[in-house]
């Protein structure tokens, strides 16, 4: 593979983060956080409407939310910098896990397990701490536009045990055989789908919304598990993982892949609400949704 300077200075970064005692590397990254929603004033101004008009709150209350949801950001960073620290032993003084008796439920039923999730908390861990748990994991993920932060994450992802399939491409099919095989496969239902989703209410907007996880159930019958994480107070994580949301069929697949598609983004929606200052307030979640209503005017 060609030199890249980048990527061994972030590995180098990596190397000394590794070093340092975890409640410091949290303070550090969160001072980051703080950092970046000062200077970084285009995604916080984006951020800070969104919240306004997806939890009908203030300016204030927003702006508040959006400081929050930086700082959790820095540390989470610098926790995906200190991944290489994480070992079984250890694993567990960094997160604990709730419900994991609904996972394993799902998993010994033998169908794979689609694991629905959103950009809140430390994502980057969850794997890590169900591959050390004794499960195996797997994620479909966006590809970055770093490629040199890109390919660090994706060796982190794979030391903690978690097969990475790549979004938009023929890993689809590669996913497919890894549920077929009783993995766990997660999969970011708060992403803006682009022309290939669906259009549906999110956080009081329209938003076309990615159907991955329902056209995976539908076909191979797999379990639809939500699993999120949620900082401690005081560092470390929570894992919770709900029941199943059970898969509802009428016979008619569109109608089907609609209707499942709206249950599981009203949990993640419910999830985000509870944990306001978890989410990732300034993603592009409602893109799409607006060119399309865009070209419609044109168009009419």
């Amino acid at each position: 593979m060609k030199f890249s300077f980048r990527y061994y200075l972030l590995k180098c970064i990596s190397f000394f983060v590794c070093l340092l005692p975890y409640p410091l590397i949290c303070h550090i990254g969160r001072r980051i956080g703080y950092l970046y929603f000062l200077c970084a004033t285009r995604p916080r101004n984006r951020g800070i409407d969104q919240a306004m008009q997806g939890l009908d709150i203030s300016f204030p209350e927003a702006k508040c939310i959006m400081r929050k949801s930086c700082i959790h950001l820095g540390q989470t960073l610098m926790e995906i910098l200190y991944t290489p620290a994480l070992t079984p032993k250890n694993i567990k003084k960094y997160i604990s896990i709730e419900g994991l008796d609904n996972l394993r439920q799902a998993v010994e039923a033998g169908r794979g397990v689609i694991a629905v999730t959103a950009h809140v908390g430390n994502w980057e861990w969850m794997p890590a701490a169900l591959f050390y748990s004794g499960f195996p994991t797997s994620s479909i993920a966006q590809p970055q536009p770093n490629p040199h932060y890109d390919r660090v994450l994706n060796e982190y992802r794979r030391m903690c045990g978690t097969q990475i399939f790549n979004r938009g491409t023929t890993d689809i099919i590669k996913a497919a055989r890894a549920l077929k095989q009783g993995n766990i496969l997660g999969m970011f239902s708060d992403q803006d789908a682009g022309n290939k989703g669906v259009m549906l209410d999110f956080m009081g907007r329209e938003a076309l919304t990615p159907t991955g996880a329902a056209l995976f159930a539908d076909k191979l019958d797999s379990a639809i598990v939500p699993i999120f994480i949620f900082h401690r107070q005081g560092g470390g994580h929570r894992l919770v993982i709900d029941k199943p949301i059970i898969y509802q069929r009428t016979g008619d697949h569109e109608q089907d892949i609609y209707n499942n598609t709206k249950a599981i983004i009203k949990v993640v929606e419910d999830k985000i609400k509870l944990h306001p200052d978890e989410w990732i307030w300034f993603l592009k979640r409602w893109e799409s949704a607006k060119k399309y209503h865009t070209s419609k005017e044109k168009t009419a």
